[in-house]
């Protein structure tokens, strides 16, 4: 396989099978293609109780500045392959289009870094500095057993990073339409009411849960946290499940849950954020108007998972770089942005400045994801002038 061909690179990736938490090939595929570019490859595996496996993947080579090219082969489930005009895993090109799960999340952006890295070496390039892939098998799942401890793993090996791109898929209509310099933290949790299970004919027996859980989610919705600032959107709270488990219609249940998670922006951290929730609850816990002549309700609040902070890179040399060369391959100026869900540069940031840029996002985890041939091969070049122009800046600063 040509290493300097990104179509043939990304069409050998989607081939693999690497629903998370399975390799599938994937990380062996990389492997194979990166070893004869001079990378050294280690394929570590962590483990924690409770969730899978991982096996990971970081190949490294050269002296000097320490650029970092973080992604993932892991890929959602294809659901139903009726769905599909081609097997997500034949990558079939059709229409000057390549399909197959994976093609745009985020098969594709590490397909075409590959390609740039082996340009490079074709072209005979000196070494400018260090290059490496850090590649986890976990971004789509429970992210516990991949980012966050192989950057740990590398830390304690004594390795350090100057830069880090993520290729995740950044665009949103056209490429060349937005970088990533910054996301929205995230924080999730669920409210439990507890009730009195009754007959629906006798409610002055029952205490109907669904009447605080209401009180609770007008609460929670109706109040802006804030208006956004200078380099966020606002924060946005919305409630994905109210739930009682009450098959029946004529029976009141006896408690009732409701879940929710909020993209905040840098007026909030976690912590202040969660004072903020809990004061709301409070309010619709005692301010009775769903549950007239009886005590207040019994709530509890269980924040779920690992929260994430907001972050936003400042740093003039990674941005105008990258910058200057997706204007240069597609001759748009890409707005900088914080919007979009969260990605593995949440943990990145805590080892160095971190930019994201990628593919058009338009068909990641649909049926028929697919990537424009040409929207491929121009972010190849993207990552190839980008890759110069940041050790370039690199030994201006140095020098």
């Amino acid at each position: 396989m040509d290493p300097t061909d990104p179509i043939a690179v990304l069409a050998a990736l989607i081939r693999c099978p690497s629903v998370t938490p399975h390799e599938g090939g994937a990380l062996t595929t990389l492997q194979e293609l990166v070893e004869p570019l001079g990378f050294s490859v280690e394929r570590p595996v962590f483990t924690e109780a409770g969730t899978p496996d991982i096996e990971n993947f970081y190949a490294a080579c050269g002296t000097g500045p320490h650029l970092c090219f973080a992604g993932h082969t892991d890929v959602v489930p294809t659901g139903d392959e009726a769905d599909w005009s081609a097997p997500p895993f034949a990558a079939e090109i059709r229409d000057g289009m390549l399909y197959g799960r994976g093609a745009v999340d985020m098969k594709g952006g590490i397909a075409a870094f590959v390609a740039a890295v082996a340009r490079r070496k074709a072209r005979g390039e000196p070494g400018d500095g260090r290059i490496s892939l850090l590649i986890t098998g976990d971004e789509e799942g429970p992210a516990i057993n991949g980012t966050i401890k192989l950057l740990d793993w590398v830390a304690a090996r004594g390795e350090r990073f100057d830069a880090s791109l993520v290729g995740e898929p950044t665009n949103p209509n056209a490429l060349g339409d937005m970088i990533k310099i910054g996301r929205r933290g995230s924080l999730s949790g669920t409210v439990a009411v507890k009730g009195r299970q009754g007959h629906v004919a006798y409610p002055h027996l029952a205490d109907n849960p669904l009447r605080t859980i209401v009180a609770v989610a007008d609460r929670l919705m109706a109040e802006p946290f804030d208006e956004g600032t200078a380099a966020f959107p606002p924060t946005n709270l919305e409630i994905t499940s109210i739930d009682t488990g009450n098959p029946a219609t004529n029976v009141i249940p006896g408690r009732s849950t409701l879940t929710f998670n909020i993209r905040f922006s840098d007026a909030w951290t976690p912590e202040s954020l969660k004072t903020e929730v809990l004061r709301r609850v409070e309010a619709a816990r005692t301010g009775g108007s769903y549950r007239v002549g009886r005590d207040a309700a019994e709530i509890a609040v269980e924040w779920r998972g690992r929260p994430s902070e907001s972050f936003l890179t400042r740093s003039d040399d990674l941005i105008a770089s990258l910058s200057a060369s997706v204007a240069s391959v597609t001759g748009k100026s890409p707005q900088l942005s914080t919007t979009g869900g969260t990605s593995d540069a949440r943990f990145i940031k805590d080892h160095c400045p971190v930019v994201e840029f990628g593919l058009v996002g338009q068909t990641m985890h649909m049926a028929d994801e697919r990537v424009p041939i040409a929207d491929l091969e121009a972010l190849t070049e993207i990552y190839d002038q980008f890759l110069s122009r940041w050790f370039a800046s690199r030994a201006a600063v140095a020098a």
